[in-house]
Protein backbone atom coordinates (compact mmCIF):
# COMPACT_ATOMS: atom_id res chain seq x y z
CA UNK A 1 0.00 0.00 0.00
CA UNK A 2 1.28 2.93 -1.01
CA UNK A 3 1.83 5.95 1.52
CA UNK A 4 -0.67 8.83 2.61
CA UNK A 5 -1.09 11.18 4.58
CA UNK A 6 -4.19 12.38 6.52
CA UNK A 7 -5.66 16.06 6.80
CA UNK A 8 -8.53 17.17 8.40
CA UNK A 9 -10.50 19.37 6.31
CA UNK A 10 -13.39 21.50 7.40
CA UNK A 11 -16.74 21.02 6.63
CA UNK A 12 -20.39 21.80 7.89
CA UNK A 13 -20.96 20.77 10.91
CA UNK A 14 -17.07 19.66 11.87
CA UNK A 15 -14.47 17.66 9.74
CA UNK A 16 -13.17 15.13 7.94
CA UNK A 17 -10.19 13.15 8.01
CA UNK A 18 -9.16 12.87 4.31
CA UNK A 19 -6.14 10.75 3.04
CA UNK A 20 -3.76 11.48 -0.03
CA UNK A 21 -1.38 9.93 -1.79
CA UNK A 22 0.92 9.49 -5.05
CA UNK A 23 1.71 12.45 -7.00
CA UNK A 24 0.80 11.07 -10.88
CA UNK A 25 -2.41 13.08 -11.89
CA UNK A 26 -4.74 12.96 -12.77
CA UNK A 27 -6.17 12.00 -8.94
CA UNK A 28 -8.75 9.53 -8.32
CA UNK A 29 -11.44 10.73 -5.91
CA UNK A 30 -12.96 7.58 -4.30
CA UNK A 31 -16.48 7.55 -2.97
CA UNK A 32 -17.45 4.93 -0.94
CA UNK A 33 -20.93 2.68 -0.44
CA UNK A 34 -23.62 2.91 2.18
CA UNK A 35 -21.95 0.86 4.60
CA UNK A 36 -18.70 1.32 3.15
CA UNK A 37 -15.26 3.43 4.47
CA UNK A 38 -12.12 4.99 3.18
CA UNK A 39 -10.93 1.29 3.55
CA UNK A 40 -12.98 -0.63 0.79
CA UNK A 41 -11.19 0.73 -1.75
CA UNK A 42 -7.73 -0.59 0.03
CA UNK A 43 -7.43 -3.48 -2.34
CA UNK A 44 -7.99 -1.41 -5.76
CA UNK A 45 -5.00 1.23 -4.00
CA UNK A 46 -2.94 -1.80 -3.61
CA UNK A 47 -3.36 -2.30 -6.96
CA UNK A 48 -2.71 0.72 -8.40
CA UNK A 49 0.88 1.91 -10.12
CA UNK A 50 3.35 3.35 -7.70
CA UNK A 51 2.85 7.18 -7.40
CA UNK A 52 -0.78 7.30 -8.70
CA UNK A 53 -2.48 10.09 -6.98
CA UNK A 54 -4.93 9.48 -4.78
CA UNK A 55 -7.83 10.68 -2.34
CA UNK A 56 -9.91 8.72 0.28
CA UNK A 57 -12.26 9.60 3.21
CA UNK A 58 -14.92 8.23 5.20
CA UNK A 59 -18.69 9.72 4.36
CA UNK A 60 -20.40 12.09 6.44
CA UNK A 61 -21.96 9.82 9.27
CA UNK A 62 -19.70 6.77 8.32
CA UNK A 63 -16.71 5.43 10.11
CA UNK A 64 -14.02 8.30 11.36
CA UNK A 65 -16.79 10.67 10.04
CA UNK A 66 -19.68 9.06 12.47
CA UNK A 67 -19.82 11.64 14.74
CA UNK A 68 -20.42 14.41 12.06
CA UNK A 69 -24.01 15.52 12.16
CA UNK A 70 -26.75 15.77 9.69
CA UNK A 71 -28.50 15.83 7.38
CA UNK A 72 -27.21 12.97 5.53
CA UNK A 73 -29.08 12.93 2.53
CA UNK A 74 -27.37 13.09 -1.21
CA UNK A 75 -26.96 16.94 -1.51
CA UNK A 76 -24.91 17.23 1.51
CA UNK A 77 -22.46 13.91 0.79
CA UNK A 78 -22.31 15.73 -2.54
CA UNK A 79 -21.51 18.80 -0.69
CA UNK A 80 -18.99 17.16 0.98
CA UNK A 81 -17.42 15.53 -2.00
CA UNK A 82 -17.24 18.96 -3.85
CA UNK A 83 -15.61 20.32 -0.73
CA UNK A 84 -13.00 17.31 -0.69
CA UNK A 85 -11.70 17.46 -4.33
CA UNK A 86 -11.36 21.00 -5.01
CA UNK A 87 -9.71 21.33 -1.79
CA UNK A 88 -7.11 18.15 -2.11
CA UNK A 89 -6.40 18.03 -5.74
CA UNK A 90 -4.15 21.01 -7.08
CA UNK A 91 -4.94 19.12 -10.71
CA UNK A 92 -7.48 17.53 -12.92
CA UNK A 93 -9.34 14.53 -11.25
CA UNK A 94 -11.57 11.91 -11.86
CA UNK A 95 -14.29 10.92 -8.88
CA UNK A 96 -14.83 6.91 -8.35
CA UNK A 97 -17.81 6.60 -6.71
CA UNK A 98 -18.93 2.56 -5.52
CA UNK A 99 -22.90 1.93 -5.32
CA UNK A 100 -24.36 5.23 -3.48
CA UNK A 101 -21.37 7.03 -3.60
CA UNK A 102 -21.42 6.14 -7.49
CA UNK A 103 -24.79 8.63 -7.00
CA UNK A 104 -22.85 11.30 -4.51
CA UNK A 105 -20.60 11.33 -7.50
CA UNK A 106 -23.18 11.57 -10.25
CA UNK A 107 -24.74 15.10 -8.59
CA UNK A 108 -20.98 16.71 -8.22
CA UNK A 109 -20.00 15.59 -11.76
CA UNK A 110 -23.37 17.59 -12.76
CA UNK A 111 -21.95 20.54 -11.65
CA UNK A 112 -19.02 20.91 -13.70
CA UNK A 113 -16.71 21.62 -11.51
CA UNK A 114 -13.81 22.94 -12.08
CA UNK A 115 -10.68 20.20 -12.59
CA UNK A 116 -13.11 17.12 -13.03
CA UNK A 117 -11.45 15.09 -15.98
CA UNK A 118 -14.13 12.55 -15.43
CA UNK A 119 -16.40 10.02 -13.88
CA UNK A 120 -16.04 5.94 -12.77
CA UNK A 121 -18.75 4.45 -11.78
CA UNK A 122 -18.14 1.61 -10.05
CA UNK A 123 -21.52 -1.11 -9.64
CA UNK A 124 -23.79 2.74 -9.29
CA UNK A 125 -26.98 3.31 -8.16
CA UNK A 126 -28.31 4.66 -11.36
CA UNK A 127 -30.16 7.86 -11.66
CA UNK A 128 -33.72 6.40 -12.15
CA UNK A 129 -34.67 4.09 -9.64
CA UNK A 130 -35.87 0.56 -11.24
CA UNK A 131 -39.41 -0.31 -9.90
CA UNK A 132 -38.39 -2.63 -8.02
CA UNK A 133 -36.75 0.04 -5.15
CA UNK A 134 -40.12 -0.60 -3.82
CA UNK A 135 -41.61 0.69 0.07
CA UNK A 136 -41.01 -2.90 0.87
CA UNK A 137 -37.70 -3.01 -0.50
CA UNK A 138 -36.51 -0.39 0.94
CA UNK A 139 -37.77 -0.88 4.55
CA UNK A 140 -35.86 -4.23 4.40
CA UNK A 141 -32.77 -2.81 3.25
CA UNK A 142 -33.07 -0.22 6.00
CA UNK A 143 -32.53 -2.86 8.41
CA UNK A 144 -29.58 -4.71 6.30
CA UNK A 145 -26.91 -3.63 9.26
CA UNK A 146 -29.08 -4.06 12.46
CA UNK A 147 -26.63 -6.33 13.78
CA UNK A 148 -23.07 -8.28 12.88
CA UNK A 149 -25.78 -10.92 12.23
CA UNK A 150 -27.90 -9.05 9.78
CA UNK A 151 -24.50 -7.59 8.06
CA UNK A 152 -23.15 -11.04 7.80
CA UNK A 153 -26.24 -11.99 5.88
CA UNK A 154 -26.14 -9.22 3.55
CA UNK A 155 -22.36 -9.62 2.84
CA UNK A 156 -23.06 -13.61 2.24
CA UNK A 157 -26.58 -13.41 -0.23
CA UNK A 158 -26.70 -10.17 -1.21
CA UNK A 159 -23.53 -8.01 -1.34
CA UNK A 160 -20.70 -10.57 -2.71
CA UNK A 161 -20.82 -13.64 -5.20
CA UNK A 162 -17.31 -14.48 -4.61
CA UNK A 163 -16.10 -14.69 -0.97
CA UNK A 164 -14.47 -11.98 0.54
CA UNK A 165 -10.67 -12.40 1.45
CA UNK A 166 -10.76 -12.50 5.70
CA UNK A 167 -9.14 -9.09 6.21
CA UNK A 168 -11.67 -7.40 3.39
CA UNK A 169 -15.03 -9.83 5.43
CA UNK A 170 -13.83 -8.04 8.52
CA UNK A 171 -13.51 -4.26 7.30
CA UNK A 172 -16.53 -4.73 5.82
CA UNK A 173 -18.85 -5.98 8.91
CA UNK A 174 -16.80 -2.91 10.60
CA UNK A 175 -17.81 -0.09 7.91
CA UNK A 176 -21.55 -1.66 8.42
CA UNK A 177 -22.13 -1.02 11.74
CA UNK A 178 -20.55 1.87 12.14
CA UNK A 179 -22.83 4.35 11.82
CA UNK A 180 -25.42 6.07 13.76
CA UNK A 181 -29.17 5.19 13.02
CA UNK A 182 -29.99 8.62 10.99
CA UNK A 183 -26.96 7.76 8.64
CA UNK A 184 -27.55 4.33 8.13
CA UNK A 185 -31.48 4.80 7.45
CA UNK A 186 -31.14 7.91 5.09
CA UNK A 187 -29.71 6.15 1.88
CA UNK A 188 -32.25 3.23 2.05
CA UNK A 189 -35.41 5.18 3.30
CA UNK A 190 -35.00 7.94 0.69
CA UNK A 191 -31.39 8.68 -1.27
CA UNK A 192 -32.26 5.10 -3.46
CA UNK A 193 -35.56 6.32 -4.36
CA UNK A 194 -34.47 9.57 -5.65
CA UNK A 195 -34.34 10.52 -9.17
CA UNK A 196 -31.67 12.33 -10.24
CA UNK A 197 -31.89 12.00 -14.30
CA UNK A 198 -32.29 15.55 -15.12
CA UNK A 199 -29.19 16.28 -13.00
CA UNK A 200 -27.34 13.32 -14.64
CA UNK A 201 -28.14 14.85 -17.94
CA UNK A 202 -26.30 17.96 -17.29
CA UNK A 203 -22.61 15.76 -17.14
CA UNK A 204 -20.17 16.92 -19.91
CA UNK A 205 -17.20 14.84 -18.83
CA UNK A 206 -16.37 11.32 -19.79
CA UNK A 207 -18.08 8.87 -17.98
CA UNK A 208 -17.13 4.80 -17.77
CA UNK A 209 -19.06 2.46 -16.00
CA UNK A 210 -18.42 -1.03 -14.05
CA UNK A 211 -21.25 -3.50 -13.76
CA UNK A 212 -20.95 -6.95 -12.15
CA UNK A 213 -21.83 -9.60 -13.91
CA UNK A 214 -23.75 -11.34 -10.77
CA UNK A 215 -24.51 -8.16 -8.82
CA UNK A 216 -27.70 -8.68 -6.90
CA UNK A 217 -28.05 -4.68 -6.50
CA UNK A 218 -27.47 -2.82 -9.15
CA UNK A 219 -27.68 -6.23 -12.52
CA UNK A 220 -25.98 -5.06 -15.39
CA UNK A 221 -29.49 -4.95 -17.02
CA UNK A 222 -31.03 -2.17 -14.52
CA UNK A 223 -27.72 0.25 -15.42
CA UNK A 224 -28.47 -0.63 -18.95
CA UNK A 225 -31.93 0.36 -18.50
CA UNK A 226 -31.54 3.03 -15.66
CA UNK A 227 -28.53 4.67 -15.93
CA UNK A 228 -27.65 4.65 -20.04
CA UNK A 229 -30.16 6.53 -21.50
CA UNK A 230 -29.48 9.31 -19.34
CA UNK A 231 -25.77 9.31 -19.75
CA UNK A 232 -25.38 8.69 -23.01
CA UNK A 233 -21.92 9.04 -23.68
CA UNK A 234 -21.49 6.49 -20.57
CA UNK A 235 -19.59 3.35 -21.68
CA UNK A 236 -20.37 0.22 -19.71
CA UNK A 237 -18.50 -3.03 -19.17
CA UNK A 238 -19.22 -5.74 -16.98
CA UNK A 239 -17.06 -7.42 -14.33
CA UNK A 240 -17.09 -11.23 -15.09
CA UNK A 241 -18.04 -13.43 -11.77
CA UNK A 242 -18.37 -10.54 -9.35
CA UNK A 243 -20.99 -9.23 -6.88
CA UNK A 244 -21.77 -5.59 -6.38
CA UNK A 245 -18.74 -5.15 -3.81
CA UNK A 246 -16.36 -4.92 -7.14
CA UNK A 247 -13.71 -3.25 -5.18
CA UNK A 248 -13.44 -5.95 -2.33
CA UNK A 249 -14.33 -8.49 -4.54
CA UNK A 250 -12.06 -7.68 -7.94
CA UNK A 251 -10.03 -5.51 -7.14
CA UNK A 252 -7.38 -5.93 -9.53
CA UNK A 253 -9.90 -5.60 -12.42
CA UNK A 254 -11.16 -2.62 -10.94
CA UNK A 255 -7.73 -1.06 -10.87
CA UNK A 256 -7.38 -1.99 -14.79
CA UNK A 257 -10.12 -0.44 -15.43
CA UNK A 258 -9.12 2.36 -13.70
CA UNK A 259 -5.71 2.65 -15.71
CA UNK A 260 -7.26 2.58 -18.97
CA UNK A 261 -9.35 5.29 -17.72
CA UNK A 262 -6.82 7.27 -16.73
CA UNK A 263 -4.72 6.81 -20.14
CA UNK A 264 -7.90 7.61 -22.43
CA UNK A 265 -8.40 11.12 -19.94
CA UNK A 266 -4.97 12.05 -20.33
CA UNK A 267 -4.93 11.72 -24.32
CA UNK A 268 -7.94 13.90 -24.48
Amino acid sequence: MMTETTRTLPVAGGSLDVRTGGHTGPALVFVHYWGGSADTWNGVIGHLPPGQATVRFDQRGWGASRTLPGPYHLDQLADDLARVAETSVPGPYVLVGHSMGGKVSQLVAARRPAGLAGLVLVAPAPPQPPATVTEEYRQGLSHAYDSPDTVRHALDHILTATPLPKTMRDIAVRDSLAAGVEARHEWPLHGIARDITRAARDIEVPVTVLAAENDVVEPPRVLRDHLLPHIRHATLTTVPDAGHLLPAEAPGAVAVALEDFLTAVRRR
